[in-house]
């Protein structure tokens, strides 16, 4: 060793005998305890869902109710007869057009795979995240 880090070591190792252990107050453990407790309560926020239960309730009791009037109470000749036309007028506009069978399956199969890949991803986080 050289004689200057034999020096540096001999004045580290005096200033470190001439200093006291200092240690942590009484009441330090629970001091950073409260601290965590107010962090973790921070943290923690209730799910609070973007449609309530009672406006789903409402949407489904109005779409019912409608189907309902439509169905039974708006029934006429000229409502038959306007559906009529509606209908001719579209199958004629898309009689031109001819999908592959494999166009047909991907349109079919492609909407449940997407629900039964949010459904497991939805289960994935929903674990993942668990508090």
């Amino acid at each position: 060793m050289k004689e200057s880090d034999k020096n540096m070591e001999q004045l580290i190792d005096k200033m470190m005998a001439e200093e006291k252990l200092q240690s942590p107050s009484i009441d330090f453990t629970s001091k950073i305890m409260s601290e965590v407790l107010v962090l973790e309560q921070r943290k923690l926020k209730a799910y609070k869902p973007l449609i309530s239960k009672p406006v789903w309730i409402f949407i489904g009791t109005a779409i019912v109710a409608l189907v309902i009037y439509l169905s039974f109470f708006s029934v006429s000749e000229n409502n038959l007869e306007i559906g009529k036309v509606y209908t001719d007028k579209i199958t004629t506009a898309f009689s031109g057009i001819h999908f592959s069978k494999n166009i047909m399956y991907a349109v079919l199969i492609v909407p449940f795979m997407i629900l039964i890949q949010v459904g497991v991803l939805k289960n994935y986080f929903d674990k993942k995240y668990q508090l």
